[in-house]
């Protein structure tokens, strides 16, 4: 079956289809309340160093993280646990050092204003519902705020800046016309087109190969044009600068490690990839995966 090339209809899957890393299992209203209910996250499944293959502590794990001027956490975005652990991650790293900038790929750049006014507010320390907040930051309702909105207040009352990470609406909507390609080495590989591969076989497999080719080559683009956005942000951003993006796009062979490389010459930012157990994270995808219990699929009524 061939669809025709609508954005309307490419748009949503262009901004969210990508950034999560396959799901397990979906996520439910037991599971979450399991994870709410868990008072440490450091016992939520175990972590491992890639690239020595060892198990590690959230301890070592944070000390790692510290001496690193940038990061990238790649998450599972309906994954409760995976904000959890961001949370408790930003907190800790607060303290062994003062943190420069965090990069939220769920902030977009119309949005930077809203976030420097309401900023400095909470600085204040004023009483308020976040959802109030939420408002206030026109929080976009795809990236659901009973996921985010712990994660989003911690990191709006930190000193120190939040930056979008994302691409506009508009934007978007112009790369999905004219499909550039970015430029480098290292995310282009044009020579034997790895990358470009591996991406469009993750957007085959999430359409059920029921894709066209129009339609595969500007979800291509936008991709990773999102990603080239989000390595110019972390390059940009005050140092030692965290940013929290889906998977996909935190994966080293893939997203924005490599536009990262392109753009400075230098190496890949460390990388802290979260998953659910039984998912294939290796070596070449990031330094380090912490693995999360598995949430139970829903089981249906029989009423």
């Amino acid at each position: 079956m061939r669809f025709p090339l609508s954005f309307a209809a490419v748009l949503p899957a262009c901004v969210l289809a990508l950034s999560a890393c396959s799901s397990v299992a979906p996520v439910t209203d037991a599971a979450t309340a399991t994870a709410a209910a868990s008072p440490d996250v450091r016992q939520l499944g175990e972590i491992v160093d890639l690239r020595s293959g060892q198990r590690v502590t959230a301890e070592q794990l944070l000390d790692r993280l510290a001496a690193a001027p940038r990061v990238i956490v790649g998450e599972q975005h309906d994954q409760l646990s995976h904000h959890r652990i961001e949370q408790w991650l930003l907190q800790q790293l607060q303290g062994q050092r003062p943190q420069g900038s965090v990069l939220l790929e769920m902030l977009n750049p119309d949005q930077q204003a809203k976030v420097d006014k309401v900023k400095p507010w909470l600085q204040t320390d004023p009483v308020v519902r976040p959802e109030h907040v939420a408002e206030l930051l026109a929080w976009q309702p795809s990236w659901k705020w009973a996921q985010y909105g712990d994660l989003v207040m911690t990191v709006m009352r930190a000193p120190y800046p939040v930056w979008s990470a994302n691409l506009d609406r508009s934007e978007i909507k112009q790369l999905f016309v004219d499909q550039p390609a970015v430029q480098g080495k290292h995310s282009n590989l044009a020579n034997d087109g790895k990358v470009h591969d591996k991406l469009k076989d993750i957007i085959r497999v999430m359409h059920d190969n029921q894709i066209d080719a129009p339609r595969l080559a500007a979800m291509l683009s936008v991709q990773q044009q999102r990603d080239r956005r989000m390595a110019e942000r972390l390059l940009a951003a005050p140092a030692p600068a965290v940013l929290i993006a889906g998977a996909y796009h935190a994966h080293k062979d893939l997203g924005v490690p490599l536009h990262v490389q392109d753009l400075t010459g230098g190496p890949a930012p460390l990388v802290l990839v979260l998953a659910q157990q039984g998912a294939a994270v290796q070596a070449p995808q990031a330094d380090f995966v912490w693995y999360t219990p598995v949430a139970a699929p829903a089981v249906a009524s029989a009423k």
